[in-house]
């Protein structure tokens, strides 16, 4: 069944066959079979409760830890971009943020609050909610170090408040109540008064040296193992540059996959699968991506 004929609201945008292409940092993917960004919580909370309970629900951020394959995605997808961006003190040492607040956003107010430490979330390139989801972390930080509560929403269009206990969290993994969604997090800090906007300006500077940031890509693809680092690996494998149609291997990050050319998402899954099997070749190492891939080939 199309999946617009199952809600009986009026939405303001709700969109079909959209091009998820547009949507993800890599600059590829197949069509959405239904896109919906809603404008708050409650048009959320009403458009789940209007949704056949069999229907695919695709959460979606930023979109920079995304890999949508060629054929796209059945069900509804549905973006957090157009929600309320909610970053509020509670108290000397708490704030509650949304899932759509950039993680950058977040790192930057945590310094104007003297709170930390907190320059860590601008070395992750997606939104709160995305950071949530997969324990995203970098410099030494994680963000679940940081939890007190989260909010979330299920497929019902039920509010809950959890705890970290109801997860079970690892490095870059998060295990929870199955079709539930983050929309807000309590998170506390440290009172910090050496944090600095010019050490965040340092942070990003040294990114902006050390990754292709100005090319399409996801970030990191793959994680760290243990002891060691998917880069250097990468790296020493002789795969810096190495190319399967439009998808490279970055020649200034070892560990990012650049749209160089027109990539198509089977350009960089099928790289993804290279740069596995050549590292597992060469060192004995079985590299985990980071990446979350998903959709329908073509």
């Amino acid at each position: 069944m199309n999946v617009a004929m199952q809600t009986a609201g009026v939405y303001a945008d709700l969109r079909h066959n959209e091009p998820m292409s547009k949507h993800t940092s890599w600059r590829v993917g197949g069509p959405a079979e239904c896109f919906f960004k809603p404008t708050s919580v409650t048009e959320l909370a009403n458009f789940l409760r209007e949704l056949e309970s069999n229907t695919e629900i695709f959460w979606f951020g930023l979109g920079s830890n995304l890999l949508v394959r060629d054929g796209g995605l059945r069900g509804v997808v549905i973006a957090t971009t157009g929600l309320e961006k909610k970053l509020e003190r509670i108290d000397a040492t708490t704030l509650r943020v949304a899932a759509g607040v950039p993680c950058t956003t977040l790192a930057r107010q945590c310094i104007r609050w003297e709170l930390g430490p907190a320059e860590f979330f601008a070395g992750i390139p997606g939104s709160v909610g995305g950071a949530l989801a997969m324990n995203a972390g970098a410099h030494g930080g994680e963000t679940w170090e940081r939890v007190r509560s989260v909010r979330t929403i299920d497929r019902h269009g039920i509010i809950r408040e959890r705890l970290p206990e109801d997860y079970k969290v690892a490095y870059r993994s998060v295990q929870g109540p199955a079709d539930e969604w983050f929309i807000e997090a309590t998170l506390g800090f440290d009172p910090d008064a050496e944090a600095s906007m010019d050490t965040l300006k340092t942070m990003l500077e040294r990114r902006k040296q050390t990754q292709p940031l100005g090319l399409p890509s996801c970030g990191s693809v793959f994680r760290n193992p243990p002891g060691d680092f998917a880069a250097r690996l990468i790296e020493t494998a002789g795969l810096k540059g190495h190319r399967i149609g439009g998808a490279e291997v970055s020649t200034k990050h070892a560990n990012f996959i650049i749209n160089a050319d027109n990539a198509t998402a089977t350009d960089i899954e099928a790289l993804i699968d290279h740069v596995r099997a050549t590292v597992a070749s060469t060192h004995g190492v079985e590299l985990r991506h980071e990446v979350r891939i998903v959709g329908e080939r073509k």
